[in-house]
């Protein structure tokens, strides 16, 4: 009988114990990232301006006007904010385990604690920091826009599901072949050349064009770009494309890591 009250008060106490879990990875995420200097959170903020800047100043030379509107930051902005918030989230999610391997030997927490602390506050992160680029952009710009933040929103769920699901299954692959990180840093790199920030998707060639659709990011910066400028309406999108890719994704990574990680981890 007594036994049967200890089992029911751990399963009822699990979910606090979870949340407290995550609280405090959170924490140590957010001290181990950004706290170790004091210009951690302010590099988080540089990288992208500077980014868009950067471009803004090389094809304003050469060009009068970009793809869309008369402002080359906006745009820019629309394109490379969402491919650098999918590559730190991913990436960061990609090193849970090994960042997180000396809490994992604690009985209360799971690896898909570390997982979701370390979506969850990078994802915070990143919204701050597009928050703060674009109304910059907007204050000193006045781009003439009308944002639709459904849109916008919709952009976001789609980058974050992918990206999760990248980061989950890499999550795995780094674990098991500690080669992977760097192999995956080699494969991942010309996806900033093919996710549609320099350009937009209609004035790519065929059959090149039909290749390109295959890339998730593509469609997460249709979606982006079609809640900046009202009058942009991308016909190509497939919002369930990324979508559920990124599930695919994920839920392969988390049946990997939860058959073998407590394997390599004790290896």
């Amino acid at each position: 009988m007594a036994g049967n009250y200890d089992g029911q008060l751990h399963v009822q106490n699990r979910p606090f114990a979870t949340s407290r879990a995550i609280i405090a990875l959170m924490l140590r995420e957010m001290s181990a990232t950004y706290g170790r200097s004091p210009g951690g959170y302010l590099w988080a903020i540089l990288e992208p301006a500077a980014g868009i800047a950067l471009l803004t100043i090389i094809f304003s030379i050469g060009f009068r006007s970009p793809p869309l509107g008369t402002q080359f930051a906006f745009f820019y902005a629309s394109g490379i904010l969402p491919f650098l918030m999918y590559n730190d989230i991913s990436s960061k999610v990609g090193t849970t385990i090994q960042a997180s391997r000396a809490l994992l030997a604690y009985p209360r927490v799971t690896f898909v604690d570390a997982l979701i602390a370390r979506l969850i506050i990078n994802t915070i992160t990143q919204l701050m920091v597009h928050f703060l680029v674009l109304t910059f952009i907007m204050v000193t710009q006045s781009p003439d826009t009308v944002l639709d933040f459904s849109k916008i929103g919709l952009a976001y769920a789609m980058l974050l599901c992918f990206a999760m699901g990248v980061g989950t299954l890499n999550s795995f692959l780094t674990l098991s072949f500690p080669v992977w990180q760097t192999a995956w840093a080699v494969i991942n790199r010309p996806m900033f050349l093919i996710s549609c920030i320099f350009f937009i998707f209609e004035t790519v060639p065929r059959p090149y064009s039909d290749y390109l659709w295959y890339n998730p990011l593509v469609h997460v910066v249709g979606v982006m770009r079609d809640g900046f400028y009202p009058y942009y309406h991308p016909t190509y999108v497939s919002v369930l494309y990324p979508i559920g890719l990124g599930a695919g994704l994920t839920v392969i990574g988390l049946f990997l890591l939860h058959r073998f990680h407590r394997d390599i981890l004790d290896k």
